[in-house]
């Protein structure tokens, strides 16, 4: 029997295959599903079936599309009956015991409920054993740490809550060497306080994690008080995998698009022109109106978060496609991508285009400034290490409802921790017509490199 892991960053997603007698069954899979089907044909293995932990918020699942390929089983949750989320698609319901044969082994459907109310783990067994060897858990349990019971928002939040705490004490019978593998590792929001370590022992959790040791009511208020931001993609991408994604499609989005059909899109307000380029590139020039998110580990989130998924994309790059980058959009259900700007920032330069800049501020600068205003785009818990004088909190996902109460009249210096978020939250507000946009170069490592006064 062997178990395989499957890895994105930036979403610290881990799928998971199991294989035993020629046979494999996978777990949560991404939606570029092409990943498992090589390594099972390397593996000489035969897909047999496709297991979902839950109705996934942070990313598309790729099950319905893994099945089709391969002719597997797809078996989800049966307790998703009733509630706001119901998987749409064929499939076999898995109560709690249910089990799915792969070989000589069999994964066992365990009911885990609070992240969601269908979540379920998969205890693994080897035949002719009656103690479970692994446990896939999922968005349950975390190593360090559990997954956030409030996606389903305010109404549902304190009892999903409770059922996670009922959750944690099923298992109490379990061993403690039951490995478990969790559906994300550090750098996920699906939970907060992850450690950075990919599996984990549940006599380890047992032992160090804060929640095994608190009674229900003070669990309760704990776990809800140290959620962390809710990216504002989630229910989007929920109702797409409780209706299945379609299959991945990315040719179309390889196309060059000229100078002038670009700009006249632009002009019409009729896609969205991503620039992914690096944070140094933008900064000395880029096209008016452009978002940016640079490519990188947090590219998919930030794009999930705040792309808008009515308008097409137009990708703008150092001059050629990314198929690399229009997979990681399609993993948050960003597929309408009509291509990319032909020659790149250059090639629009060339056509006599505008090109805009945004400066990029020292920390003595700022500093001395007293007429800038320092808008500071970290989450709550950095901005609790040490703030600049006088800034404006808003964090990066909150922005593009607070862009009305930001001034016209000053120039805003945004800052974030080393300068990534800091130079799409100036594209934002660019976008929103504020013109006197910069950003503090190197963020609040700079300000504090140059030893200038940090509230704290």
């Amino acid at each position: 029997m062997k178990i395989e892991r499957f890895e994105v960053p930036g979403l610290a997603q881990y799928a998971y295959m199991v294989s035993d007698g020629g046979e494999a069954v996978v777990v949560d899979p991404m939606r570029d599903v092409e990943r498992y089907v090589k390594y099972a044909q390397s593996e000489g293995v035969r897909i047999k079936a496709i297991v979902e932990t839950h109705i996934h918020a942070d990313f598309a699942a790729g099950s319905c599309e893994l099945a089709a390929i391969t002719g597997a089983e797809l078996a989800l949750s049966a307790y998703d009956e009733g509630e706001h989320f119901v998987y749409a698609m064929p499939h076999r319901k898995l109560r709690d015991g249910d089990s799915v044969r792969v070989g000589n082994a069999e994964l066992k459907a365990l009911h885990t409920p609070g992240h969601t109310p269908e979540h379920l783990s998969y205890l693994l067994y080897e035949e002719g054993s009656e103690t479970p060897v692994a446990m896939f858990s999922g968005d349950f349990l975390f190593v360090g740490s559990l997954g956030r019971p409030d996606l389903l928002g305010e109404d549902a939040k304190v009892e999903l809550a409770h059922s996670l705490y009922r959750s944690v004490q099923q298992m109490r019978a379990l061993p403690d060497a039951l490995k478990a593998y969790p559906g994300h590792g550090a750098g996920s929001l699906c939970g907060a306080g992850m450690r950075d370590a990919t599996e984990t022992a549940l006599g380890a959790e047992r032992a160090m994690n804060p929640f095994f040791h608190l009674g229900e009511e003070a669990f309760v208020a704990e776990i809800l008080a140290t959620v962390p931001e809710l990216p504002a993609y989630y229910p989007r991408m929920k109702a797409l995998n409780a209706k299945g994604a379609v299959a991945l499609e990315l040719v179309r989005g390889a196309k060059a698009l000229p100078v002038e059909r670009v700009a006249e899109l632009v002009r019409a307000g009729s896609v969205t022109l991503l620039d992914v380029r690096s944070v140094e590139a933008f900064s000395v020039a880029h096209v008016p109106g452009a978002l940016h998110i640079a490519a990188g580990p947090s590219f998919s989130m930030w794009a999930g978060w705040l792309v808008d998924v009515e308008k097409p994309i137009v990708l703008v790059t150092d001059g050629g496609d990314d198929a690399a980058i229009r997979v990681v959009l399609a993993r948050v259900g960003l597929d309408e991508v009509m291509g990319h700007l032909d020659g790149g920032v250059a090639g629009w330069a060339a056509s006599g285009m505008p090109v805009a800049v945004t400066p990029r501020r020292s920390a003595e600068d700022v500093e001395r400034s007293a007429e800038m205003l320092v808008l500071d785009v970290r989450n709550d818990q950095e901005r609790g290490h040490g703030s600049i004088p006088g800034s404006v909190h808003v964090i990066l996902g909150d922005l593009p409802g607070a862009l009305a109460s930001l001034p016209r009249d000053r120039e805003v210096v945004t800052v974030c921790e080393s300068g990534l978020r800091a130079s799409i939250a100036a594209s934002l507000l660019e976008r929103a017509g504020i013109d006197r946009v910069s950003t503090l170069a190197g963020g609040m490592a700079a300000w504090e490199r140059a030893e200038l006064v940090v509230v704290r």
